[in-house]
Formats: structure tokens, C-alpha cells, sequence
């Protein structure tokens, strides 16, 4: 008989399609695996509401879950509380670093804040402050695109909400 451990375990198999070194819950997209009448109830939460990864995440964890031959069990999508970068993990953000994403920085009081976004956001390659937003619209509706003054190169900032 499964347990919550051993299913959240067996879910670590499933990463977010868009960036694949994220699991669900580096992401902290998976909120709660919890027993309902017999039948294990996975509750996800999307990074936007119109997040366009949802149902290859709900598809990936059947496909895991079954794999492992659970059967009683349904997921479900939650959209309160709204996710927050604050519900990821910080192995998730050293991934996203690691491939090349900024991780997302909260703004502190001493920091000018634009369009919600800290002005200070290090260059994920060569680690230079020296950089600007080039739109708030990156590669998915969850990162922003940003420029490095100092190594030339593009790169995607992962919002901070």
C-alpha cells in the first residue's frame, strides 16, 4: 500500500516540460498528496492560471503514478491560493542557474523595482549585475527577457510573483 512519502517520492520523476531540470516539486507547482476516501487526491497548482504545461504535468504524473502501479487516484488543479516563486525550492532556483535561467530575486526596500521585476538580476553565464530587461515577455509567460552589458548574451529571468 502506497503512502503520501512514497508517492511524492515516485513524483520526482516528473519535471515541468518547459524546463526539464525542474522537477514539480522544485517548482513548488505539486502542493499536496493527501488520502480522500480511498483515493490518493494530487494537487497542482500552475505558475499562471493559463500556464499551457498543465495538462502535459497532469499527463506526466498519471503516466508516473501508474507506472508504479497506483490506480486509485485523481489530480487536481487549484488555482488558490495563486503559486508564488516563493513556493519553490531553493535546489530548483541553483537549477535554474545551472541552466541558464536567472532564478527569481525579490526586490528588497534598497532596490529600485520595475514592472515588479528587481533591477538587479545576475547574468546566469558570466554572473555580471550589468544587465537589463529587454521584455517583460520571455520565452513562456513565466520568465522575463534579459540582456548581460558585459558578456553580450540573452537570457530568460524566471518572475518573481
Amino acid at each position: 500500500m502506497a503512502t503520501a512519502a512514497q508517492i511524492r517520492e515516485w513524483l520526482t520523476e516528473v519535471t515541468d516540460p518547459e524546463i526539464p531540470v525542474l522537477t514539480l516539486e522544485d517548482l513548488g507547482v505539486l502542493r499536496n498528496i493527501q488520502k480522500v476516501n480511498d483515493i490518493w487526491v494530487i494537487t497542482i497548482t500552475p505558475t499562471y492560471s493559463g500556464c499551457p504545461a498543465m495538462k502535459t504535468m497532469e499527463e506526466d504524473i498519471i503516466a508516473a503514478l501508474k507506472k508504479h502501479g497506483l490506480e486509485n487516484f485523481k489530480v487536481e488543479t487549484v488555482l488558490t491560493p495563486s503559486w508564488t516563486t516563493d513556493w519553490m525550492s531553493e535546489a530548483g532556483k541553483k537549477k535554474l542557474l545551472e541552466y541558464g535561467i536567472a532564478p527569481p530575486v525579490k526586490p528588497t526596500a534598497n532596490k529600485k523595482v520595475l514592472m515588479g521585476i528587481s533591477e538587479t538580476i545576475i547574468c546566469p553565464r558570466c554572473k555580471s549585475s550589468n544587465t537589463r530587461m529587454l521584455s517583460q515577455f520571455g520565452s513562456t509567460a513565466c520568465k522575463a527577457l534579459y540582456v548581460c552589458d558585459d558578456c553580450k548574451e540573452p537570457f530568460d529571468y524566471f518572475k518573481c510573483l
